[in-house]
């Protein structure tokens, strides 16, 4: 029976300094040959997805926490901002003391003099990873084209101010953790890697009990709420581990070709 397993790309399968670990695209290659589906479910952007994650070779890919859909190399939906909320939201997160970081399918938007090492220690590969798919905010503010927002906290940020205000276009995540625990990720309102991965499967005609899931963040729990097992990384968000069926180790540490193995979709 054919199954379809989504995963998560930041701390599941790609480490924003090293890459995709070497064990992974033979354990995706061999779950792909097996018969089975394999799509990408991420809350990074569509321009932000490197070289080597597209050549991993999934089925599909599920972008900007829903708003974005591939498969077999086509989008298949995607949904943007308007440009007045575009505008409206950007003019809100800076007066409430967030740095703005906007996410889009062809490009992402953020001004390097703002969003910079101080704010994340990442910010510079970010820039250097996206190369010509940086574009600044100031001086695009009538041509922005993005379907989610990465706001970055700073020191006396207003947060539930900018979630108010906000409310009627977005829905939003807070984070915890290491790595993105000063973001909240606004998304437009309705998407969700949860929506999407239903979507996906009425369409395909997969059934529930042959879904499963990969993450490690907050933002894969909506993930956890569509599909039948729910595989946490050993570096999980406490909520995503109590969530999950079954926690994995650490992508460093096989946690995807073990857990695959695990649950009988590849061989040993």
């Amino acid at each position: 029976m054919r199954k379809c397993v989504f995963f998560d790309a930041d701390g599941t399968i790609l480490d924003i300094e090293k890459g995709v670990p070497s064990d992974i695209k033979p354990a995706i290659r061999k779950l792909t040959q097996n018969g089975h589906l394999a799509f990408l479910c991420t809350g990074r952007s569509r321009a932000f997805i490197p070289k080597e994650v597209e050549e991993l070779g999934f089925s599909g890919m599920i972008t900007n926490l829903g708003a974005y859909m591939e498969y077999e190399g086509n989008c298949i939906f995607h949904r943007e901002l308007s440009a007045s909320d575009a505008r409206f939201s950007v003019d809100t997160l800076r007066k409430c003391g967030f740095v703005p970081v906007l996410e889009g399918a062809d490009y992402m938007y953020y001004d390097q003099d703002e969003y910079t090492t101080d704010v994340d220690w990442y910010a510079d590969l970010i820039t250097k990873e996206l190369g010509s798919r940086l574009l600044p905010i100031s001086g695009n503010e009538d041509r922005l084209h993005f379907s989610k927002i990465s706001a970055k906290k700073t020191p006396g940020c207003q947060v539930e101010k900018a979630c108010r205000e906000l409310e009627p276009i977005f829905d939003y995540i807070c984070h915890e953790g290491d790595f993105v625990g000063k973001t909240i990720e606004f998304i437009t309102k309705g998407c969700s890697k949860g929506l999407a991965i239903a979507v996906i499967c009425g369409v395909l005609g997969i059934d529930k009990a042959d879904t499963y899931a990969f993450g490690d963040s907050n933002n894969d729990l909506s993930m956890f709420e569509v599909v039948h097992t729910k595989v946490a990384m050993g570096n999980a968000s406490r909520e995503l581990a109590e969530a999950a069926d079954y926690v994995t180790d650490t992508m460093e540490h096989g946690g995807i070709p073990k857990a695959l193995r695990q649950l009988g979709l590849i061989g040993v």
